[in-house]
Protein backbone atom coordinates (compact mmCIF):
# COMPACT_ATOMS: atom_id res chain seq x y z
CA UNK A 1 0.00 0.00 0.00
CA UNK A 2 1.40 3.00 -0.81
CA UNK A 3 1.79 6.38 1.45
CA UNK A 4 -0.73 8.24 -0.30
CA UNK A 5 -3.13 5.38 -0.21
CA UNK A 6 -2.83 5.08 3.53
CA UNK A 7 -2.79 8.82 4.23
CA UNK A 8 -5.59 9.95 1.53
CA UNK A 9 -9.03 10.17 3.59
CA UNK A 10 -10.56 10.02 -0.29
CA UNK A 11 -9.69 6.57 -0.40
CA UNK A 12 -12.68 4.48 0.79
CA UNK A 13 -11.24 1.69 -1.14
CA UNK A 14 -8.17 1.14 1.48
CA UNK A 15 -10.78 1.87 4.23
CA UNK A 16 -12.67 -1.24 3.27
CA UNK A 17 -9.68 -3.45 2.35
CA UNK A 18 -8.77 -3.07 6.09
CA UNK A 19 -11.99 -3.53 7.37
CA UNK A 20 -12.71 -6.75 4.62
CA UNK A 21 -9.02 -7.64 6.01
CA UNK A 22 -9.93 -7.79 9.61
CA UNK A 23 -13.45 -9.01 8.59
CA UNK A 24 -11.56 -12.36 6.80
CA UNK A 25 -9.59 -12.82 10.20
CA UNK A 26 -11.74 -12.55 12.39
CA UNK A 27 -13.95 -15.47 9.82
CA UNK A 28 -10.53 -17.83 10.27
CA UNK A 29 -10.46 -17.49 13.72
CA UNK A 30 -13.39 -18.41 14.30
CA UNK A 31 -13.50 -21.48 12.19
CA UNK A 32 -10.12 -22.59 14.05
CA UNK A 33 -12.33 -22.42 17.42
CA UNK A 34 -14.88 -24.55 16.33
CA UNK A 35 -12.49 -26.85 14.93
CA UNK A 36 -9.64 -27.06 17.18
CA UNK A 37 -10.69 -25.13 20.83
CA UNK A 38 -14.47 -25.96 21.03
CA UNK A 39 -14.07 -30.15 21.01
CA UNK A 40 -11.31 -29.92 23.43
CA UNK A 41 -12.62 -27.43 25.76
CA UNK A 42 -16.49 -29.21 25.91
CA UNK A 43 -14.51 -32.62 26.46
CA UNK A 44 -12.99 -31.21 29.42
CA UNK A 45 -15.41 -28.73 30.75
CA UNK A 46 -13.51 -25.57 30.25
CA UNK A 47 -16.37 -23.47 30.94
CA UNK A 48 -17.03 -25.27 34.50
CA UNK A 49 -13.54 -25.14 36.18
CA UNK A 50 -12.20 -21.96 34.69
CA UNK A 51 -16.11 -20.36 34.86
CA UNK A 52 -15.88 -19.17 31.52
CA UNK A 53 -18.79 -19.78 28.67
CA UNK A 54 -17.67 -21.27 25.59
CA UNK A 55 -17.29 -19.23 22.73
CA UNK A 56 -20.31 -18.25 20.22
CA UNK A 57 -19.99 -16.74 16.94
CA UNK A 58 -20.97 -13.38 17.68
CA UNK A 59 -17.99 -13.24 20.57
CA UNK A 60 -15.82 -13.13 17.12
CA UNK A 61 -18.10 -11.20 15.09
CA UNK A 62 -18.63 -8.57 18.30
CA UNK A 63 -17.48 -4.54 18.24
CA UNK A 64 -14.52 -3.90 20.02
CA UNK A 65 -15.92 -2.71 23.76
CA UNK A 66 -14.78 -0.28 26.81
CA UNK A 67 -15.20 -0.88 29.85
CA UNK A 68 -15.28 2.28 32.49
CA UNK A 69 -14.81 1.50 35.79
CA UNK A 70 -14.28 4.26 38.89
CA UNK A 71 -15.92 5.41 42.18
CA UNK A 72 -19.30 6.93 42.08
CA UNK A 73 -19.12 10.95 40.86
CA UNK A 74 -15.82 10.55 38.85
CA UNK A 75 -17.65 10.96 36.01
CA UNK A 76 -18.20 7.99 34.03
CA UNK A 77 -21.37 8.60 32.97
CA UNK A 78 -20.43 12.27 31.39
CA UNK A 79 -17.00 11.23 29.99
CA UNK A 80 -19.55 8.65 27.53
CA UNK A 81 -21.31 11.24 27.01
CA UNK A 82 -18.47 13.64 26.08
CA UNK A 83 -17.41 10.98 23.59
CA UNK A 84 -20.71 10.46 21.66
CA UNK A 85 -21.43 14.64 22.19
CA UNK A 86 -25.05 14.13 22.90
CA UNK A 87 -27.59 12.66 25.94
CA UNK A 88 -28.50 8.71 26.02
CA UNK A 89 -30.93 7.30 26.99
CA UNK A 90 -31.07 5.99 30.29
CA UNK A 91 -28.41 8.68 31.29
CA UNK A 92 -28.56 9.43 34.57
CA UNK A 93 -25.73 12.01 36.09
CA UNK A 94 -25.19 13.80 39.36
CA UNK A 95 -22.87 14.40 42.60
CA UNK A 96 -24.05 11.22 44.20
CA UNK A 97 -24.08 7.44 43.23
CA UNK A 98 -26.43 7.89 40.27
CA UNK A 99 -25.90 5.06 38.29
CA UNK A 100 -27.37 1.67 40.20
CA UNK A 101 -26.77 -0.70 36.93
CA UNK A 102 -24.44 -1.66 33.63
CA UNK A 103 -25.65 0.18 30.94
CA UNK A 104 -24.19 -1.33 27.26
CA UNK A 105 -24.10 1.54 24.51
CA UNK A 106 -24.68 0.02 21.48
CA UNK A 107 -25.15 1.61 17.98
CA UNK A 108 -28.84 1.50 16.28
CA UNK A 109 -31.54 3.10 14.15
CA UNK A 110 -33.76 4.75 17.03
CA UNK A 111 -33.14 5.66 20.74
CA UNK A 112 -34.08 3.56 23.15
CA UNK A 113 -33.55 0.95 26.13
CA UNK A 114 -33.29 -2.22 26.35
CA UNK A 115 -34.25 -4.32 29.34
CA UNK A 116 -31.14 -6.49 30.73
CA UNK A 117 -33.01 -9.81 30.38
CA UNK A 118 -33.30 -9.10 27.15
CA UNK A 119 -30.18 -8.23 26.57
CA UNK A 120 -28.39 -11.23 27.61
CA UNK A 121 -30.46 -13.48 25.47
CA UNK A 122 -29.82 -11.35 22.00
CA UNK A 123 -28.99 -13.22 19.30
CA UNK A 124 -26.09 -11.00 17.76
CA UNK A 125 -24.67 -9.55 20.96
CA UNK A 126 -22.32 -10.84 23.18
CA UNK A 127 -24.14 -11.12 26.52
CA UNK A 128 -25.77 -14.37 26.92
CA UNK A 129 -22.81 -15.26 29.64
CA UNK A 130 -24.50 -12.98 32.18
CA UNK A 131 -27.07 -15.32 32.53
CA UNK A 132 -25.24 -16.58 35.03
CA UNK A 133 -25.73 -14.06 37.29
CA UNK A 134 -29.13 -14.63 38.17
CA UNK A 135 -32.48 -12.40 37.58
CA UNK A 136 -30.71 -9.90 40.66
CA UNK A 137 -28.29 -9.23 38.33
CA UNK A 138 -30.40 -8.64 34.89
CA UNK A 139 -32.44 -6.05 36.74
CA UNK A 140 -29.58 -4.21 37.41
CA UNK A 141 -28.15 -4.82 33.64
CA UNK A 142 -29.44 -2.27 30.43
CA UNK A 143 -29.10 -1.46 26.81
CA UNK A 144 -28.82 1.97 25.68
CA UNK A 145 -29.22 2.34 21.86
CA UNK A 146 -28.73 5.03 19.77
CA UNK A 147 -27.40 6.30 16.68
CA UNK A 148 -24.39 7.47 16.97
CA UNK A 149 -21.01 7.01 14.77
CA UNK A 150 -18.62 6.80 18.05
CA UNK A 151 -20.62 3.50 18.35
CA UNK A 152 -20.40 2.26 14.91
CA UNK A 153 -16.60 1.26 15.53
CA UNK A 154 -16.95 0.36 19.58
CA UNK A 155 -19.41 -0.35 22.38
CA UNK A 156 -19.14 1.30 25.71
CA UNK A 157 -20.08 0.05 28.77
CA UNK A 158 -20.85 1.90 31.97
CA UNK A 159 -20.63 0.66 35.39
CA UNK A 160 -22.33 1.31 38.47
CA UNK A 161 -19.87 3.86 40.57
CA UNK A 162 -18.07 2.02 42.85
CA UNK A 163 -18.99 2.71 46.52
CA UNK A 164 -16.66 3.81 49.50
CA UNK A 165 -16.72 3.98 53.32
CA UNK A 166 -20.35 2.31 54.48
CA UNK A 167 -21.63 2.63 51.93
CA UNK A 168 -19.61 -0.39 50.33
CA UNK A 169 -20.99 -2.26 53.06
CA UNK A 170 -24.32 -1.96 51.06
CA UNK A 171 -25.52 -5.38 49.32
CA UNK A 172 -26.09 -5.03 45.89
CA UNK A 173 -27.55 -8.34 45.27
CA UNK A 174 -25.49 -9.58 43.22
CA UNK A 175 -21.58 -10.15 42.87
CA UNK A 176 -20.03 -6.89 41.45
CA UNK A 177 -16.36 -7.76 40.84
CA UNK A 178 -17.09 -11.39 39.34
CA UNK A 179 -19.38 -9.16 36.82
CA UNK A 180 -16.82 -6.70 36.60
CA UNK A 181 -14.61 -9.39 35.89
CA UNK A 182 -16.56 -11.44 33.04
CA UNK A 183 -16.92 -7.46 31.13
CA UNK A 184 -13.06 -7.33 31.66
CA UNK A 185 -12.63 -10.50 30.12
CA UNK A 186 -14.31 -9.33 27.06
CA UNK A 187 -13.27 -5.67 26.53
CA UNK A 188 -10.66 -4.70 24.39
CA UNK A 189 -9.60 -1.15 26.92
CA UNK A 190 -10.22 -1.14 30.33
CA UNK A 191 -10.77 2.87 31.30
CA UNK A 192 -10.53 2.98 35.35
CA UNK A 193 -11.51 6.93 35.98
CA UNK A 194 -10.32 8.47 38.98
CA UNK A 195 -11.43 12.36 40.37
CA UNK A 196 -8.37 14.65 41.32
CA UNK A 197 -10.14 15.56 44.56
CA UNK A 198 -10.79 11.94 45.38
CA UNK A 199 -8.19 9.75 44.95
CA UNK A 200 -8.90 7.19 47.86
CA UNK A 201 -9.13 3.72 46.78
CA UNK A 202 -12.13 1.95 48.51
CA UNK A 203 -12.06 -1.48 49.55
CA UNK A 204 -14.51 -2.24 46.64
CA UNK A 205 -12.33 -0.78 44.14
CA UNK A 206 -9.78 -2.22 45.43
CA UNK A 207 -11.43 -5.65 44.80
CA UNK A 208 -12.62 -4.45 41.44
CA UNK A 209 -8.74 -3.59 40.68
CA UNK A 210 -7.44 -6.99 41.58
CA UNK A 211 -10.03 -9.00 39.35
CA UNK A 212 -8.12 -7.04 36.40
CA UNK A 213 -5.10 -9.14 37.05
CA UNK A 214 -4.29 -10.75 33.40
CA UNK A 215 -5.61 -7.46 31.81
CA UNK A 216 -2.82 -5.14 32.68
CA UNK A 217 -2.29 -3.91 28.63
CA UNK A 218 -5.91 -3.29 28.59
CA UNK A 219 -5.76 -0.87 31.07
CA UNK A 220 -5.76 3.15 30.77
CA UNK A 221 -6.51 5.57 33.85
CA UNK A 222 -8.07 9.09 33.52
CA UNK A 223 -7.31 11.71 36.18
CA UNK A 224 -10.50 13.43 35.48
CA UNK A 225 -11.60 16.95 36.52
CA UNK A 226 -8.29 17.96 36.69
CA UNK A 227 -9.07 21.97 35.27
CA UNK A 228 -10.34 22.23 38.80
CA UNK A 229 -7.07 22.53 40.31
CA UNK A 230 -4.08 24.67 39.46
CA UNK A 231 -0.57 23.39 37.93
CA UNK A 232 1.37 22.91 41.42
CA UNK A 233 -1.68 21.00 42.94
CA UNK A 234 -1.72 19.08 39.98
CA UNK A 235 1.47 18.01 39.72
CA UNK A 236 1.47 16.54 43.23
CA UNK A 237 -2.07 14.60 42.41
CA UNK A 238 -0.67 12.97 39.46
CA UNK A 239 2.46 11.93 41.57
CA UNK A 240 0.16 11.00 44.41
CA UNK A 241 -2.23 8.43 42.18
CA UNK A 242 0.88 7.27 40.64
CA UNK A 243 1.41 5.97 44.41
CA UNK A 244 -1.87 4.82 44.89
CA UNK A 245 -1.65 2.90 41.43
CA UNK A 246 1.69 1.20 42.11
CA UNK A 247 0.36 -0.01 46.05
CA UNK A 248 -3.02 -1.45 44.05
CA UNK A 249 -1.77 -2.87 40.76
CA UNK A 250 0.66 -5.64 41.01
CA UNK A 251 2.09 -4.84 37.57
CA UNK A 252 5.61 -3.55 37.35
CA UNK A 253 4.62 -1.60 34.67
CA UNK A 254 2.84 2.26 35.54
CA UNK A 255 -0.32 2.47 33.44
CA UNK A 256 -0.84 5.33 31.42
CA UNK A 257 -2.72 7.82 32.78
CA UNK A 258 -4.52 10.63 31.08
CA UNK A 259 -5.29 14.18 32.99
CA UNK A 260 -7.94 16.43 31.79
CA UNK A 261 -11.39 17.47 32.45
CA UNK A 262 -13.93 15.33 30.14
CA UNK A 263 -16.73 16.75 29.87
CA UNK A 264 -18.85 19.97 28.04
CA UNK A 265 -18.20 22.29 31.00
CA UNK A 266 -15.70 25.24 30.39
CA UNK A 267 -12.21 24.72 32.13
CA UNK A 268 -12.09 26.28 35.54
CA UNK A 269 -7.87 26.63 35.25
CA UNK A 270 -6.38 27.59 32.25
CA UNK A 271 -2.69 26.83 32.94
CA UNK A 272 -2.97 23.03 31.50
CA UNK A 273 -5.23 23.64 28.89
CA UNK A 274 -2.32 22.82 26.08
CA UNK A 275 -1.83 19.68 28.25
CA UNK A 276 -5.40 18.45 28.37
CA UNK A 277 -5.79 19.30 24.62
CA UNK A 278 -2.77 16.81 23.93
CA UNK A 279 -3.53 14.45 26.38
CA UNK A 280 -7.44 14.12 24.77
CA UNK A 281 -5.53 13.41 21.32
CA UNK A 282 -3.51 10.57 23.23
CA UNK A 283 -7.00 8.95 24.20
CA UNK A 284 -8.99 9.62 20.79
CA UNK A 285 -6.06 7.89 19.14
CA UNK A 286 -6.35 5.04 21.51
CA UNK A 287 -9.46 4.76 21.07
CA UNK A 288 -9.56 4.99 17.05
CA UNK A 289 -7.26 2.67 16.79
CA UNK A 290 -9.52 -0.29 18.87
CA UNK A 291 -11.29 -1.73 15.38
CA UNK A 292 -8.37 -2.65 13.97
CA UNK A 293 -6.87 -3.88 17.51
CA UNK A 294 -9.62 -5.46 18.32
CA UNK A 295 -8.59 -8.40 15.65
CA UNK A 296 -5.15 -8.80 17.58
CA UNK A 297 -6.66 -8.79 20.86
CA UNK A 298 -8.96 -11.46 19.62
CA UNK A 299 -6.09 -14.04 18.39
CA UNK A 300 -4.16 -12.58 21.68
CA UNK A 301 -7.17 -13.65 24.13
CA UNK A 302 -7.62 -17.23 22.25
CA UNK A 303 -3.95 -17.63 22.34
CA UNK A 304 -4.38 -17.18 25.91
CA UNK A 305 -7.42 -19.84 26.03
CA UNK A 306 -6.07 -22.11 24.00
CA UNK A 307 -2.71 -22.66 26.46
CA UNK A 308 -5.67 -22.77 29.67
CA UNK A 309 -7.32 -25.54 27.56
CA UNK A 310 -4.28 -27.17 26.98
CA UNK A 311 -3.14 -27.17 30.59
CA UNK A 312 -6.79 -28.41 31.69
CA UNK A 313 -6.26 -31.22 29.44
CA UNK A 314 -3.18 -32.62 30.86
CA UNK A 315 -4.68 -31.92 34.55
CA UNK A 316 -8.04 -34.06 33.91
CA UNK A 317 -6.24 -36.71 31.67
CA UNK A 318 -3.80 -37.02 34.82
CA UNK A 319 -6.37 -37.06 37.83
CA UNK A 320 -8.30 -39.72 35.62
CA UNK A 321 -4.44 -41.78 35.11
CA UNK A 322 -4.36 -42.03 38.51
CA UNK A 323 -7.52 -43.50 39.17
CA UNK A 324 -7.76 -47.22 40.61
CA UNK A 325 -9.63 -49.21 38.23
CA UNK A 326 -12.33 -50.43 41.20
CA UNK A 327 -11.96 -50.25 44.58
CA UNK A 328 -10.86 -46.99 46.77
CA UNK A 329 -11.82 -44.57 43.88
CA UNK A 330 -13.06 -41.84 46.04
CA UNK A 331 -10.30 -42.46 48.76
CA UNK A 332 -7.38 -41.19 46.01
CA UNK A 333 -10.05 -38.61 44.39
CA UNK A 334 -9.76 -37.04 47.75
CA UNK A 335 -5.96 -38.11 47.92
CA UNK A 336 -5.49 -35.83 45.13
CA UNK A 337 -7.39 -32.69 45.44
CA UNK A 338 -5.65 -32.46 48.96
CA UNK A 339 -1.95 -32.67 47.26
CA UNK A 340 -2.85 -30.79 44.68
CA UNK A 341 -0.25 -28.70 44.18
CA UNK A 342 2.29 -31.54 44.18
CA UNK A 343 0.25 -32.84 41.33
CA UNK A 344 0.35 -29.31 39.61
CA UNK A 345 3.76 -29.17 40.14
CA UNK A 346 4.15 -33.05 38.65
CA UNK A 347 2.29 -31.92 35.59
CA UNK A 348 4.15 -28.27 34.98
CA UNK A 349 7.36 -30.47 34.99
CA UNK A 350 6.55 -33.42 32.92
CA UNK A 351 4.72 -30.79 29.95
CA UNK A 352 6.90 -27.79 30.59
CA UNK A 353 4.10 -26.02 31.48
CA UNK A 354 3.97 -22.14 32.25
CA UNK A 355 2.66 -22.04 36.24
CA UNK A 356 0.43 -18.84 34.73
CA UNK A 357 -1.37 -21.30 32.33
CA UNK A 358 -2.75 -23.04 35.51
CA UNK A 359 -6.22 -22.14 37.43
CA UNK A 360 -6.28 -20.72 40.89
CA UNK A 361 -5.60 -23.88 43.28
CA UNK A 362 -8.28 -23.19 46.12
CA UNK A 363 -11.03 -22.12 43.11
CA UNK A 364 -10.20 -25.49 41.46
CA UNK A 365 -9.87 -27.40 44.60
CA UNK A 366 -13.48 -26.77 45.08
CA UNK A 367 -15.18 -27.59 41.86
CA UNK A 368 -13.16 -30.74 41.90
CA UNK A 369 -15.02 -32.08 44.92
CA UNK A 370 -18.14 -31.74 43.18
CA UNK A 371 -17.35 -34.01 40.86
CA UNK A 372 -16.08 -37.66 40.16
CA UNK A 373 -12.67 -38.20 38.50
CA UNK A 374 -13.77 -41.60 37.35
CA UNK A 375 -16.38 -39.83 35.00
CA UNK A 376 -13.40 -37.93 33.81
CA UNK A 377 -11.85 -38.12 30.26
CA UNK A 378 -8.72 -39.67 29.43
CA UNK A 379 -5.63 -37.14 27.55
CA UNK A 380 -6.25 -37.60 24.06
CA UNK A 381 -3.02 -36.70 22.38
CA UNK A 382 -4.53 -36.14 18.77
CA UNK A 383 -6.57 -33.20 20.31
CA UNK A 384 -3.66 -31.93 22.04
CA UNK A 385 -1.29 -32.07 18.81
CA UNK A 386 -4.22 -29.83 17.30
CA UNK A 387 -4.08 -27.23 19.61
CA UNK A 388 -0.32 -26.81 19.37
CA UNK A 389 -1.08 -26.62 15.50
CA UNK A 390 -3.23 -23.90 15.78
CA UNK A 391 -0.76 -21.77 18.44
CA UNK A 392 2.55 -22.74 16.54
CA UNK A 393 1.67 -22.62 12.73
CA UNK A 394 -2.01 -21.19 11.96
CA UNK A 395 -1.89 -18.44 14.71
CA UNK A 396 1.11 -16.54 13.13
CA UNK A 397 -0.38 -17.02 9.55
CA UNK A 398 -3.34 -15.37 11.10
CA UNK A 399 -0.81 -12.51 12.25
CA UNK A 400 0.29 -11.94 9.06
CA UNK A 401 -2.96 -11.00 7.53
CA UNK A 402 -3.86 -8.49 9.30
CA UNK A 403 -3.62 -5.17 8.35
CA UNK A 404 -0.72 -3.30 8.98
CA UNK A 405 -0.47 -0.73 11.75
CA UNK A 406 0.30 1.87 8.76
CA UNK A 407 -3.51 1.65 7.78
CA UNK A 408 -4.17 3.48 11.14
CA UNK A 409 -4.91 5.34 13.28
CA UNK A 410 -5.50 7.96 10.48
CA UNK A 411 -7.36 5.33 8.26
CA UNK A 412 -10.10 4.03 11.27
CA UNK A 413 -10.01 7.26 12.73
CA UNK A 414 -11.46 8.02 9.58
CA UNK A 415 -13.91 5.55 8.72
CA UNK A 416 -15.25 6.31 12.54
CA UNK A 417 -16.58 9.39 11.59
CA UNK A 418 -17.15 12.76 13.41
CA UNK A 419 -19.11 12.36 17.04
CA UNK A 420 -21.55 15.50 17.99
CA UNK A 421 -21.45 17.66 21.07
CA UNK A 422 -23.63 19.44 23.44
CA UNK A 423 -23.64 23.11 23.57
CA UNK A 424 -25.58 25.46 26.00
CA UNK A 425 -28.03 26.57 23.62
CA UNK A 426 -31.55 24.65 22.90
CA UNK A 427 -30.29 22.13 20.36
CA UNK A 428 -26.96 20.25 20.23
CA UNK A 429 -23.89 20.76 17.77
CA UNK A 430 -20.27 19.37 16.86
CA UNK A 431 -17.55 18.86 18.67
CA UNK A 432 -15.81 16.82 15.88
CA UNK A 433 -14.44 14.07 18.60
CA UNK A 434 -12.92 11.36 16.51
CA UNK A 435 -12.75 13.74 13.00
CA UNK A 436 -10.31 13.38 10.15
CA UNK A 437 -6.56 14.49 10.43
CA UNK A 438 -6.97 17.23 13.56
CA UNK A 439 -4.56 19.82 12.90
CA UNK A 440 -5.09 23.12 15.31
CA UNK A 441 -3.10 26.33 15.04
CA UNK A 442 -3.92 29.80 15.83
CA UNK A 443 -6.17 30.45 13.03
CA UNK A 444 -7.80 27.40 12.76
CA UNK A 445 -8.09 25.87 16.47
CA UNK A 446 -11.05 23.66 15.36
CA UNK A 447 -9.41 21.10 12.77
CA UNK A 448 -9.47 20.27 9.21
CA UNK A 449 -8.83 18.73 5.83
CA UNK A 450 -7.86 19.58 2.87
CA UNK A 451 -7.24 16.87 0.98
CA UNK A 452 -10.92 15.98 0.57
CA UNK A 453 -13.41 18.48 -1.02
CA UNK A 454 -16.38 16.69 -0.56
CA UNK A 455 -15.70 16.00 3.59
CA UNK A 456 -17.79 18.20 6.20
CA UNK A 457 -16.80 17.84 9.42
CA UNK A 458 -20.38 18.60 10.94
CA UNK A 459 -22.72 16.16 8.34
CA UNK A 460 -23.73 14.39 11.81
CA UNK A 461 -24.52 17.43 13.26
CA UNK A 462 -26.79 18.86 10.64
CA UNK A 463 -28.24 15.27 10.42
CA UNK A 464 -29.08 15.41 13.98
CA UNK A 465 -29.51 19.31 13.88
CA UNK A 466 -32.44 19.45 10.88
CA UNK A 467 -35.55 18.71 13.61
CA UNK A 468 -34.74 21.56 15.58
CA UNK A 469 -33.85 23.74 12.37
CA UNK A 470 -37.42 22.89 10.91
CA UNK A 471 -38.88 23.54 14.14
CA UNK A 472 -37.62 27.04 14.14
CA UNK A 473 -39.98 27.70 11.17
CA UNK A 474 -37.67 28.21 8.19
CA UNK A 475 -39.88 29.81 5.34
CA UNK A 476 -38.64 28.32 1.75
CA UNK A 477 -35.73 26.77 3.51
CA UNK A 478 -34.50 30.08 5.48
CA UNK A 479 -34.92 31.35 8.90
CA UNK A 480 -35.48 35.20 8.76
CA UNK A 481 -33.13 37.41 10.16
CA UNK A 482 -35.04 37.85 13.49
CA UNK A 483 -35.56 34.19 13.85
CA UNK A 484 -31.77 33.61 13.00
CA UNK A 485 -30.42 36.50 15.42
CA UNK A 486 -32.81 35.28 18.30
CA UNK A 487 -30.98 31.63 17.88
CA UNK A 488 -27.37 33.62 18.68
CA UNK A 489 -28.71 35.78 21.32
CA UNK A 490 -30.31 33.23 23.63
CA UNK A 491 -26.68 31.41 23.72
CA UNK A 492 -25.51 33.90 25.93
CA UNK A 493 -22.39 35.14 23.99
CA UNK A 494 -21.70 38.87 23.87
CA UNK A 495 -22.36 41.14 21.13
CA UNK A 496 -18.90 41.53 19.38
CA UNK A 497 -18.42 37.47 19.29
CA UNK A 498 -21.79 37.08 17.99
CA UNK A 499 -21.36 39.24 15.33
CA UNK A 500 -18.28 38.22 14.59
CA UNK A 501 -20.42 34.26 14.17
CA UNK A 502 -22.90 35.80 12.65
CA UNK A 503 -20.27 36.83 9.70
CA UNK A 504 -19.26 33.87 9.53
CA UNK A 505 -21.92 31.53 9.41
CA UNK A 506 -23.71 34.30 6.93
CA UNK A 507 -21.18 32.30 3.93
CA UNK A 508 -23.64 34.13 1.46
CA UNK A 509 -24.40 37.43 2.95
CA UNK A 510 -28.11 37.24 2.19
CA UNK A 511 -28.72 38.31 5.82
CA UNK A 512 -30.79 34.52 6.46
CA UNK A 513 -29.91 31.13 7.55
CA UNK A 514 -30.37 28.17 5.48
CA UNK A 515 -29.78 24.68 7.47
CA UNK A 516 -26.22 24.52 6.70
CA UNK A 517 -25.73 28.17 7.62
CA UNK A 518 -27.43 27.22 10.99
CA UNK A 519 -25.40 24.01 11.34
CA UNK A 520 -22.04 26.26 11.25
CA UNK A 521 -23.28 28.97 13.29
CA UNK A 522 -23.73 26.13 16.54
CA UNK A 523 -20.67 25.01 15.88
CA UNK A 524 -18.90 27.89 16.58
CA UNK A 525 -20.83 28.99 19.16
CA UNK A 526 -20.59 25.71 21.26
CA UNK A 527 -16.67 25.83 20.40
CA UNK A 528 -17.09 29.16 22.53
CA UNK A 529 -18.87 27.60 25.06
CA UNK A 530 -17.48 24.50 25.29
CA UNK A 531 -13.96 24.93 24.58
CA UNK A 532 -13.38 28.19 25.45
CA UNK A 533 -11.71 28.72 22.02
CA UNK A 534 -11.37 31.98 20.03
CA UNK A 535 -13.76 32.54 17.03
CA UNK A 536 -10.99 32.26 13.85
CA UNK A 537 -10.56 34.77 11.73
CA UNK A 538 -11.82 32.40 9.05
CA UNK A 539 -13.66 29.31 8.73
CA UNK A 540 -11.66 26.30 8.85
CA UNK A 541 -12.28 24.20 5.23
CA UNK A 542 -13.89 21.27 7.14
CA UNK A 543 -16.19 23.50 8.55
CA UNK A 544 -17.43 24.65 5.32
CA UNK A 545 -20.47 23.01 3.74
CA UNK A 546 -19.28 21.78 0.69
CA UNK A 547 -21.73 23.42 -1.71
CA UNK A 548 -20.84 26.97 -0.55
CA UNK A 549 -17.22 26.71 -0.60
CA UNK A 550 -17.08 29.03 -3.36
CA UNK A 551 -19.61 31.52 -1.99
CA UNK A 552 -17.29 33.41 0.61
CA UNK A 553 -17.48 37.00 0.74
CA UNK A 554 -17.12 40.11 2.96
CA UNK A 555 -20.52 42.01 3.80
CA UNK A 556 -22.38 43.78 6.91
CA UNK A 557 -23.59 42.07 9.98
CA UNK A 558 -27.09 42.58 11.52
CA UNK A 559 -24.85 42.89 14.81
Amino acid sequence: MSKEAAQSPKSGKTIDQTADRTAIVAARLKKLYKNSVYPVEKKYRYDYFFESPLLSDVEFDAKPQVLLVGQYSVGKTSFIRYLLGRDFPGQRIGPEPTTDRFTVLLNGPEERTIPGNALSVHPDLPFRGLERFGVSFLSRLEGSQLPSSVLKSITLIDTPGILSGEKQRTNRGYDFTKVVSWFAEKADLIILLFDAHKLDISDELKGAIDVLKGHEDKIRCILNKADQIDRQQLMRVYGALLWSLGKTMTSPEVARVYVGSFWQQPLQHMDNADLFEMEEKDLMKDLAVLPRQSAVRKINELVKRIRKVKTLAYIIGYLKSQMPALMGKEKKQKKLIADLPTVFRTIMKKYDLAPGDFPEIASFSNKLHETKFAEFNTLSEKQIADLDRVLNEDIPKLMEELPSEKDSPDIIRSKMGAAGGIAKVPVPVANNKFGKKETAHESNPFGYDEENEDYWALQDSADRLLPSFEALGPDGGYLSTAKARDVLVKTGLEKDQLRQIWNLSDIDKDGLFDHDEYVVAMFLCDAVLQKGRPIPSELPASVIPPRKRSLLAEKSSVF
